[in-house]
């Protein structure tokens, strides 16, 4: 079994990234756990980008393994991960077991990849085609979606651990919480060389600027700069979690693929799922408006808010980071794309159409609509209290 193409920035699979991991290498891998036991045969590739992955039957169970290049994720940046994760677990929250080495380890490390080995997380994976910047199936699963989200940030309260080493494909906020977004990218670019590379054919200050600095950022700054920081999944997106059931009444049963974790505040990692989930933003592709999937956004924030209370403040806040909840990992999927895959194509369209497009489509007045919506959502949610 093949996986030839993945997930792309569009409707359309590109050819992956990465080569599939082979029979021969996962029974390298598999020696290292002895939880897992003899590779019998590998019965699913994961169509997603960044990095590769599958679903394998051992002697003893069903797995889930995944490679990662050196250039991306370091053992030491894949150990941040798993201690997030196991944080998570002790806390009560659905994720996958990791499974540990001879020597207690969850990584090994073998020329130029890093391997992790999972046990299959309960529930059904009823999303596990879809790309992101699809909605949910239905109110329902964007409330138990919401729900869940709240129990992982009060989860992560009491993670307390630095920010991530690597800048690669990381959703935070670490520029533009800063007072001054453009300088402290341009203070980045002696140390991230590929996406220096890339900026230095465009007028990357002049079209930020124009773009998302001076319509958002004033609004944005005083919440990203002040609000608590603390550990969040990063891609909420309904195929990173399994469900009990497709109904309307399906709940979160698991948790999965913490590669996108770091540092931000949970008004940053809820904006980061209303921008992965609720928004069809594929629809640029065919040079289609994006709507806003109001009703699977009520639902979303009366998930959230059922366990984790937000005041009419706080939910103003939301719709101001909204604008610009995207722009360091679209920065930094420009850095993936032209220098790990030396991929001009994929960079260009991370730049003007995500990084730069998703902002002005803010300013149109389906834009407007969202984020009218939540202030309307806070007022009614003031009143109720």
């Amino acid at each position: 079994m093949t996986t030839e193409y993945t997930h792309g920035m569009g409707n359309t699979l590109k050819k992956a990234d990465w080569p599939d991991i082979k029979e021969a290498e996962l029974e390298q891998v598999l020696r290292h756990f002895p939880r897992a036991g003899k590779l019998h045969s590998i019965v699913w590739r994961s169509p997603r980008p960044f990095s590769a992955a599958a679903r394998i039957i051992t002697e003893h169970d069903i797995l889930f393994v995944k490679r990662h290049s050196h250039a991306l994720r370091t053992p030491h940046d894949l150990k941040e991960e798993h201690n997030f994760i196991q944080h998570l677990k002790w806390q009560g929250i659905p994720v996958a077991d990791l499974l540990k080495t001879t020597d207690d380890k969850t990584i090994i490390s073998h020329d130029i990849w890093t391997y992790e080995v999972h046990a299959i997380a309960n529930g059904l994976d009823l999303y596990q085609d879809r790309t992101s910047w699809t909605p949910f199936l239905n109110t329902g699963h964007a409330h138990a979606a919401g729900s869940m989200l709240a129990l992982v940030h009060k989860a992560s309260k009491s993670y307390k651990a630095p920010a991530r080493h690597t800048r690669l494909l990381v959703s935070d906020n670490r520029l533009i919480r800063q007072a001054n977004p453009l300088k402290a990218l341009a203070a980045d670019l002696p140390y991230r060389p590929g996406l220096a590379n890339f900026l230095r054919e465009r007028e990357w200050e002049q079209d930020i600027n124009t773009h998302l600095i001076q319509p958002y950022h004033a609004n944005a700054y005083p919440i990203l700069h002040t609000t608590a920081r603390l550990w969040t999944h990063g891609d909420w997106h309904a195929s990173n979690l399994l469900w009990s059931s497709s109904r309307q009444d399906g709940a979160v049963t698991s948790v999965l693929d913490f590669g996108l974790a770091g540092e931000s505040s949970a008004l940053f990692d809820l904006a980061t799922a209303i921008e992965r989930n609720l928004i069809s933003w594929l629809d640029m592709e065919n040079g289609k408006i994006p709507l806003a999937n109001l009703d699977q956004l009520d639902a979303l924030l009366d998930g959230y808010t059922s366990i984790m209370p937000l005041s009419k403040s706080e939910l103003k806040a939301l719709a101001s980071i909204l604008p610009i909840v995207h722009t360091d990992f679209a920065l930094s999927e420009i850095d993936y794309f032209f220098d790990l895959l030396h991929d001009r194509e994929n960079a260009t369209l991370a730049y003007d159409t995500y990084l730069l497009g998703h902002a002005d489509w803010f300013g149109t007045a389906e834009g407007q609509c969202l984020t009218e919506h939540i202030h309307i959502y806070s007022n009614k949610a003031s009143q109720a209290a």
